[in-house]
């Protein structure tokens, strides 16, 4: 059996930079087992898998370690394969029934938009080993309800853009400390962007995300009360690194990047 499979990096226009995800297109359902043992075989932040059905097409993402109920680039690459390879009409919008509810994909012209929950923060307490293990001191720490209670995220607000990008975390620590994600952040002092961020998920198997989407459905209303503003261009300081448009709606995200595909293939299986 042979399964179409590409790699896409997501939120960048260059090969090489921005997220890669792996988007697999199998022609029936497969077992989680099945799904989980491909994601760790492509090692990447994510696997999506897809499956067409009546209104749209089912969508499932696994790290190399676990189930996730929401990710933005690997979305945003799975819209680009549906177009790219003529599965989807460039015309049609590509409905996305997920774990996180009904997500949809758009052009934008030469880019592609996310219509993506908004996530609220509320104030938190940082575990002490946490902030042993980022070796910060953030003026701002929130954390998200998550997806049914789990897969919550940290959001901490740094005093400047230096202090995101020179930060090197002990992940021995982190993953030991935080059953959680850790999304870092400040305001940008670069005239192109409005903040810079980076996200951690060691739990999830992946120390360094390059580009995450999900991130920005809590960065996007956080930023917009900070700054006063509902449109804003974010940019995730990875050593990737990758840049994210954000607009704030009502209970909405809007995620508007570029994608490129690097590979395709088929699992010979």
């Amino acid at each position: 059996m042979e399964i179409p499979i590409y790699q896409v990096d997501a939120f960048t226009s260059e090969p090489f930079k921005g997220n890669p995800a792996a988007v697999c297109l199998p022609d029936r359902e497969q077992t989680d087992e099945w799904m989980q043992r491909v994601a760790a075989e492509m090692n990447l932040a994510e696997t999506a898998f897809i499956l067409p059905r009546e209104d749209g097409f089912s969508l499932r993402w696994f790290t190399p370690a676990l189930e996730v109920p929401l990710c933005g680039h690997a979305t945003l690459a799975t819209a680009h394969v549906l177009w790219e390879t003529g599965r989807l009409s460039r015309e049609a919008e590509a409905h996305f029934h997920t774990l996180s509810g009904l997500l949809v994909a758009r052009r934008a012209g030469d880019k592609i938009e996310l219509d993506f929950p908004a996530i609220e923060t509320e104030p938190a307490a940082l575990p002490a080993d946490v902030r042993a293990a980022l070796d910060v001191d953030p003026h701002y720490v929130g954390i998200t309800p998550g997806v049914d209670g789990k897969n919550r995220n940290y959001l901490l607000e740094l005093d400047s853009e230096d202090q995101v990008r020179r930060l090197a975390p002990d992940f021995g620590l982190l993953g030991r400390a935080a059953a959680a994600g850790v999304i870092v952040t400040a305001r940008a002092t670069t005239g192109e962007y409005d903040f810079v961020s980076r996200f951690f998920a060691v739990y999830a198997g992946v120390d360094e995300d390059p580009v995450t989407g999900s991130a920005h459905c809590a960065l996007t209303p956080y930023w917009s009360r900070r700054l006063g503003k509902t449109e804003m261009t974010g940019y995730q300081a990875s050593r990737r690194g990758g840049v994210v448009g954000v607009r704030l709606g009502e209970g909405r995200v809007y995620l508007v990047g570029d994608a490129v595909t690097v590979l395709s293939g088929q699992l010979l299986l």
